[in-house]
């Protein structure tokens, strides 16, 4: 029940935003050839790793979905989930970048970033506070140790005159 959960899921909320809306943006645009196009393919599959990847971690360890109604019932904390926190969202925007390579398309970039904006705005104001009251001190020391989005780095930045408030906002 749980795979056909994940997958009903994915066929609808990823597909739509991944898939099924770029390609209605590409209507009628010729997909490039040559080293771009295998480029767009391989940002295209490197998305849907990422994202069957967790998908899968979701389901086998977390014993749930993406889907925030029936979202894991244990913290995920391997795999992809090692390095970045919302592998899952990164998953996606690789292959929204891989669509606007593909077709050489603005609009595609800019509803690629626009998703992003979402995606972020998403996780700050909502699933960061819901995984916080449900697995409370796990999670929060999970924070402490990986990124948002992207592996973290050590910081160069040790002056309170520093500008990295917006980078760690955005990052952390």
């Amino acid at each position: 029940m749980l795979i056909l959960k994940n997958l009903l899921f994915t066929l609808v909320v990823p597909g739509t935003i991944g898939v099924y809306v770029p390609l209605l943006l590409a209507r009628g645009r010729p997909p490039a050839s040559g080293l771009v196009f295998f480029l767009a393919l391989t940002l295209l599959a490197i998305g849907g790793v990422i994202y069957a990847w967790c998908v899968w971690d979701f389901a086998v360890f977390g014993q749930g979905t993406p889907a925030p109604i029936d979202a894991p019932k244990k913290l995920v904390v391997r795999g992809l989930y090692r390095y970045s926190r919302n592998p899952i969202y990164v998953g996606v925007l690789t292959a929204l970048v891989g669509w606007a390579v593909m077709f050489r398309g603005t609009n595609l970039l800019i509803y690629t970033l626009c998703v992003g904006v979402c995606f972020h705005l998403f996780v700050v104001l909502y699933e960061e506070r819901r995984l916080r009251r449900q697995f409370g001190g796990e999670y929060q020391d999970y924070c402490e140790k990986v990124g948002r989005w992207l592996p973290r780095f050590p910081q160069r930045c040790e002056s309170k005159f520093c500008s990295c408030t917006l980078t760690q906002w955005f990052l952390c």
